[in-house]
């Protein structure tokens, strides 16, 4: 299904438990009752199951081909991903196919940018992060993100009684998973039958400036610690203003352990703006 597909329903899709007819008969109530009933317990088994999806294993760590696109301009790289649950995401991106060009870390008190190449750094708390701030994310949402999970806002972890925050329909073969927050909504759509996510979406509502929306599209799944994990990650941000597009294709997933989890800045290194690291590097 294409990510236009995915939107679609999004827009379009009503949790079924809204939906509702007028009753003939007593005997159609009773009927309209036990299907409603029948629907709900359904879509809390698949939802259950989603969530149980988690993986168990602390470490993911795999090689990458790493792509970004903005506007007209496109590059592409190879690199590194490691993760450990709770602690840090890394993503090293190599020039040339043996040089680090980029380090991006997300931590739960920082995001770190570095670029080796020009020896410039970003490393700001999420809350200067535009989007981020706007949108309730934090490392744990980012980490649900990179990870294939649900993820309540604000919150570490989904708890069984989180799952009762979720609204939910079903589409066709797929569950439609939604909160609804003022002017954000977040929203997945997994499979009925392999229970995984397959699409995410962050949509921050603006009347006035415009909505801007983060998409995580999931593909190409294989068996990582006994559970199913995408090896192609599609991530699209959208404003009024710009689009960027990055894709993540994932390679040999293992679970390393002996690594540095914190990346420490050179002094020579020089701090700029998250703006003039994207343009120098769109220049490569």
């Amino acid at each position: 299904m294409k990510t236009a597909s995915y939107l679609k329903i999004f827009l379009l899709a009503v949790p079924l438990w809204l939906c509702s007819c007028q009753p003939k008969q007593k005997v159609t109530e009773n009927t309209d009752t036990a299907s409603a009933v029948e629907s709900a317990v359904q879509r809390s088994k698949i939802m259950q199951q989603v969530n149980d999806n988690a993986q168990y294993v602390r470490f993911i760590t795999s090689k990458i081909k790493f792509s970004v696109k903005m506007g007209s301009q496109e590059m592409t790289l190879t690199g590194n991903l490691k993760m450990k649950r709770d602690d840090v995401i890394r993503l090293q991106l190599m020039a040339f196919g043996f040089v680090e060009a980029a380090r991006l870390e997300f931590t739960k008190e920082y995001f770190l940018l570095m670029d080796r190449i020009n020896k410039q750094y970003l490393k700001v708390p999420y809350a200067q992060l535009g989007f981020l701030r706007t949108s309730g994310l934090n490392f744990y949402s980012l980490q649900a993100l990179f990870w294939n999970e649900l993820f309540l806002p604000g919150q570490s972890k989904v708890t069984d009684e989180g799952l009762k925050r979720y609204d939910t329909s079903l589409v066709d073969r797929d569950i439609v998973i939604r909160i609804d927050e003022g002017n954000l909504a977040y929203s997945w759509l997994a499979s009925q039958k392999e229970t995984v996510i397959k699409f995410a979406n962050i949509l921050h509502k603006d009347r006035f400036e415009g909505n801007t929306q983060l998409n995580w599209e999931y593909s190409d799944f294989s068996e990582v610690g006994k559970k199913q994990f995408p090896t192609h990650m599609k991530v699209t941000f959208s404003s009024p203003q710009k689009e960027v597009s990055v894709g993540m294709k994932l390679n040999s997933i293992e679970h390393e352990s002996e690594w540095e989890s914190r990346t420490t800045v050179p002094g020579k290194y020089r701090e700029v703006t998250v703006e003039e690291i994207l343009r120098r590097f769109m220049a490569l």
